[in-house]
This record gives C-alpha cells, sequence and structure tokens, in this order.
C-alpha cells in the first residue's frame, strides 16, 4: 500500500468497542466501554491512562487475547476493512505474528523458561514462514541486535533467566517485530527498560514505521513518552475514552480533568521536574531540623551501632565480583559487577544511585542491606563495619535500623498473608511490643502512607499496585529505621501513583527525618526525590555530585547520553 493510500484506507478502527468480564452466568462487568479508535499505516497512536483504565484490555481484545472471562460485548474490530471481532478463532489466530505483533509488558512471565531465548524467537519465525534453518539462525542474531542485545550470538544461546529485566524485554520486542507485522500493539514495551536503552528500542519503532510503513498501537502510562512518541494520544479514564486528538494539541491545552492531572503528574514532562524542584526545597528546611534531632539522639545512644555524625552510611571501595558460567561445560569467568565505589548518605537527605540494567546499582543496594557480601570493601553505619558483624544479634539489630522497599509490589507481599499480618511480621521478629501495641502501630503506619484501617483484614490480591506500595513502605516504617533503600520503588507504578508515593517519600522524610539510599535507572524520578546522586556504568561510578550539578552541567558523555534520553524533556508544554 502507498503513503496516498494509507492516507485514506484505516489501518485498524474501533467503533463503539465494549468489552466485559463475566463474574457470573449472567452479571457482566464492563471495562471498555463504546470506544472509538482509528490507527493509519505508518501511524503511532498511544494510549494513555492509569491502572484499570482499559488501556491493556482494549489492546488485547484487538487480538483476541482477552484474559479470564473477558470477551468482546459490543461494537466492532476493523483490520483492514475487516471486522476481526466477529471472525472465527482460527482467522484471528492466522492474523497473529504476521499482521498483528504483540510486545507484552511483563518480560518475567511471557518467555518459557525452560526454552533458550534464540529458539523462542526461532519459533516465530518457523511459524510465520518467514524463515528456517541456518537462515532463521542468522536472523535470530540480527533481531537480538536491532532490539539493543549486545554480543547478540552469544545471547541467543542463554535461558531467560539469565537475562536481566531489560535484556528479556528486548527479547519479547524481538519476538513481536519478528515477522515484520503491519501493526505492532505494544503493551508498555519499555516500563522495563533503562532510558537509553529505551530511546534505542523507541527509535527502532521509529524508524520501521517510517521505512516499512508499520503502524504501532503504544499502550503507555508515561505521558512523556506518548508525547515524543506518538501522532495521535487517546486517553482513557475507567474504560471510557475521555480526551482523543493531536498528541502535543492535547498535552499543550489538555480539556479533560483527568487529563490535566496526567499531565501534572508526569515526571518526565519538564514542568513536573521544575514543580518538583521547588517542592523538595519547602520540605527541605523542616528535614534538616529533624534530621538534627535524630542525629543528637543517635549521639546519646549506647555505643549499638557507634557514635553519631552526619553521616549515616558510609561505602567505602565496595566491589563485587562473581563467577558466571563459561562458554565450556563446568568453566567459569569472573565478573566484577561493582568495581571500587565510594559513596556517603548523609543523615535526613536522599542519595540515587542511576544507572542502566547492569550498571551494578541493584548490587550496590543489596551489599549495603547486607544480604550479600562484598568481595572487598566496607559499609559503615553510624560508623560502624557492618560487612564484619558475624553475631546474629548485631545483624538483627542493624536490619531494624536499614529497611528495603523493593521494585514489584506484586512479589514484596506474601499472598497469604493479611496486610495486617504482612505489616506485623517484622515488629514480631523483632519481639516488639504486645498485640494490642502492635495493632495501634500498624494503624499508625497505615495512616502515615495515606491508608485505611479497613485494609489491614484485606489481601494484596485485592489491592492495586500503588496500593500494594504504600503498605510496602508502611512496613519498612515498622521498626523506624533511619535508612529506607528504595530499589526502584515506583518503575512499576503509573504516573499518578508515582507522584503520589513520591510526595509521600517526601513528606515522611520531612516529618522522621529518614535517610534514603533511592536505586532507579529514571533520571526524572532522580529530579524530583533526590539531593545527590552517583551515575553508575559497568559497574564504576562515573560521576557524583549535587543532583542540580549533575542536571544542570553534566561533566561525563555517559550522564549527558542519560539526561538526553529521558522521554518529553524536550516536549513544549502550554502554560
Amino acid at each position: 500500500m502507498t503513503a496516498d493510500q494509507s492516507a485514506d484506507r484505516p489501518l485498524l478502527e474501533l467503533k463503539g468497542l465494549d468489552v466485559g468480564f463475566a463474574s457470573d452466568k449472567k452479571t457482566v462487568i464492563p471495562a471498555v466501554i463504546g470506544a472509538d479508535l482509528v490507527v493509519y499505516p505508518g501511524q503511532t497512536v498511544a494510549i494513555v491512562g492509569e491502572s484499570g483504565s482499559g488501556k491493556s484490555t482494549t489492546a488485547h481484545a484487538i487480538i483476541d487475547l482477552l484474559p479470564g472471562t473477558g470477551r468482546v460485548t459490543g461494537g466492532q474490530i476493523l483490520f483492514e476493512g475487516t471486522d476481526i471481532a466477529k471472525a472465527r478463532k482460527g482467522d484471528v489466530v492466522a492474523l497473529r505474528g504476521s499482521s498483528i505483533g504483540l510486545v507484552p509488558q511483563d518480560p518475567m512471565s511471557n518467555l518459557n523458561p525452560l526454552v533458550r531465548v534464540g529458539a523462542q524467537i526461532k519459533e516465530t519465525l518457523v511459524a510465520n514462514g518467514v524463515a528456517k534453518g541456518k537462515a532463521a539462525d542468522q536472523r535470530v542474531v540480527e533481531l537480538l541486535e536491532e532490539a539493543g542485545l549486545p554480543d547478540a550470538e552469544r545471547r541467543a544461546q542463554q535461558y531467560p533467566h539469565e537475562f536481566s529485566g531489560g535484556m528479556r524485554q528486548r527479547a519479547l520486542i524481538a519476538i513481536g517485530l519478528a515477522a515484520r507485522p503491519k501493526l505492532l500493539i505494544a503493551d508498555e514495551p519499555t516500563s522495563a527498560l533503562d532510558v537509553t536503552v529505551q530511546k534505542q528500542i523507541l527509535d527502532h519503532l521509529d524508524r520501521l514505521t517510517d521505512d516499512l510503513g508499520v503502524a504501532v498501537l503504544l499502550i503507555t502510562h508515561d505521558l512523556g513518552l506518548a508525547a515524543e512518541r506518538a501522532d495521535h494520544l487517546v486517553v482513557m479514564y475507567r474504560g471510557r475514552i475521555v480526551e482523543s486528538g493531536p498528541a502535543l494539541e492535547i498535552l499543550q491545552d489538555p480539556h479533560h480533568a483527568y487529563t490535566k492531572r496526567l499531565v501534572g503528574s508526569a515526571p518526565s514532562l519538564a514542568s513536573q521536574r521544575l514543580s518538583a524542584v521547588e517542592h523538595r526545597a519547602e520540605v527541605r528546611e523542616q528535614a534538616v531540623q529533624t534530621a538534627e534531632e535524630v542525629a543528637e539522639e543517635v549521639a546519646t545512644r549506647p555505643d549499638e551501632f557507634g557514635e553519631g555524625s552526619g553521616v549515616v552510611v558510609e561505602a567505602k571501595q565496595l566491589t563485587k565480583v562473581f563467577s558466571i558460567r563459561g562458554g565450556r561445560p563446568g568453566s567459569s569467568v569472573q565478573f566484577t559487577a561493582v568495581d571500587d565505589v565510594s559513596f556517603q548518605l548523609r543523615r535526613g537527605t536522599t542519595t540515587a544511585i542511576v544507572g542502566e540494567s547492569g550498571s551494578g546499582k541493584s548490587t550496590v543496594a543489596r551489599m549495603v542491606l547486607g544480604l550479600l557480601d562484598p568481595t572487598s570493601g566496607s559499609v559503615e553505619f553510624d560508623g560502624v563495619d557492618i560487612t564484619t558483624q558475624t553475631r546474629k544479634a548485631d545483624q538483627l539489630a542493624m536490619r531494624r535500623q536499614m529497611q528495603p522497599v523493593f521494585q514489584n509490589p506484586y512479589a514484596s507481599l506474601d499472598p497469604m498473608y493479611s496486610i495486617y499480618r504482612s505489616i506485623e511480621e517484622p515488629l514480631r521478629t523483632h519481639g516488639i511490643g504486645t498485640p494490642k501495641e502492635r495493632e495501634a502501630k500498624i494503624r499508625d503506619l497505615l495512616g502515615k502512607v495515606s491508608l485505611p484501617a479497613s485494609v489491614m483484614s484485606r489481601y494484596p490480591n485485592e489491592l492495586s499496585g500503588g496500593q500494594r506500595q504504600r503498605v510496602a513502605i508502611a512496613r519498612a516504617l515498622a521498626l523506624d529505621p533511619e535508612v529506607v533503600i528504595c530499589d526502584e520503588a515506583v518503575s512499576a507504578l503509573d504516573v499518578l501513583v508515582q507522584a503520589q508515593i513520591l510526595n509521600l517519600l517526601n513528606d515522611l522524610q520531612a516529618e522522621l527525618g529518614l535517610s534514603y539510599l533511592f536505586i532507579t535507572h529514571d533520571l526524572a524520578v532522580v529530579r524530583q526525590i533526590a539531593d545527590n546522586v552517583l551515575v553508575m556504568q559497568e559497574g564504576r561510578v562515573v560521576e557524583q555530585s549535587s543532583v542540580a550539578a549533575v542536571f544542570d552541567d553534566p561533566q561525563e558523555e555517559y550522564t549527558r547520553r542519560l539526561l538526553d534520553a529521558i522521554p518529553g524533556a524536550s516536549v513544549p508544554l502550554g502554560a
């Protein structure tokens, strides 16, 4: 189809699409209501909205992959003029891969753990008649290289568990693009990726759109990404499309109240980053005052953790070397994940560690937490080297003072524990309080993270991702720690919830004098939450300074690349 023809005929058109989920034989709960949407060949359309808005349900309805009891209950799904909502199952299956590709969101559950990554991509090529045999093997390597994986030939022979989350997502992108489909549905395709890799992948999708006429239906909660990448923007809220139009027009002049909230909360947009700096300036005076009070309290304690000072955590020349499987059976090679990293975390402040996947930032966090022994170097907490502690009582006492909040709010809570038991567990483990005192403490903690006390009796599967992360924060605060280590604590959350959690962390820091070590790949978030920043690349610290200095005058080319890759940073917004 030529460019002129593509402008006249939609590739995909939704007309009054209704999607529902059956709760019983008679009751259908609506998930998408009256959705109208048009995608032309070569066009990129972004659907934006928070969890539960219906954006992924809309995408999955197009290729008949609705989970559970979900089904199309009304309207039309026209693909090249044919209503595939009423097509036979076999006809829709035939479209998958060859005409409509899908890049799913979760890289952990969408690759077979028992099959090599290359074989899974090859399976797609063979199934769609693209290539077979040695030609397919060569094409697998090319697709992995296109998706941004270095040493693609060796990586193709590895299993999913040997890949990082970002690498797994790149493999899924390679699978989605394998048969060169006419429409690619990308469901949060870069949510697990670093900004530089995200830019590489999205640049690649742009090239496909330009060179091959591949249309992209982009599902995302990142308005900055949508602003840069989409021609047309569709905003969904509670199953309905509440705003639709040219992306830049909507971002510069949003009409619906929900769209205005999205624009105001997106950390990757310039206006939000500036307001975040002002917010941190407002709370800084309170935080410093509280931190000084905490420092005085620590200084008068017994020598459990040493004498108090302005520095609460200090890492000195931390190094971690892993032995990993080599190319021959039984062989191994030494891999230096962290190489001579030193930094200080001052009381009542936030230090962020940023870098791409594999930079070593999470390994540093695990060594600071005592979950991983360093190969060399030390971690001092209030002047005491915790890496040399061997007594369990000393280790337990240290853990009371440093608590983690992990990335995945769905995996960090035991699904068999009620919310009450999840938060109570650290209190019971450390023998703190009577049952009545612990209940009062839990009610207070839930109040601090803006959750009602009624949540105590519920279970994790009854909460949203943002609510679960608030519970994880409440649990981390249960032991009144001095330091909270947040390892990608907001990367799995929608922008509105992300903004709420970041503001909550800022407010708790001001109220309680907390010190944060914040691990993230999102530099836009760093601008909102941190005072100081370490930039890591391949295990080493390449730049270390205040956040203002790093953003305003980066010294290293790698840091400049990270900053340039922030989606939406250059998007001109309205007043």
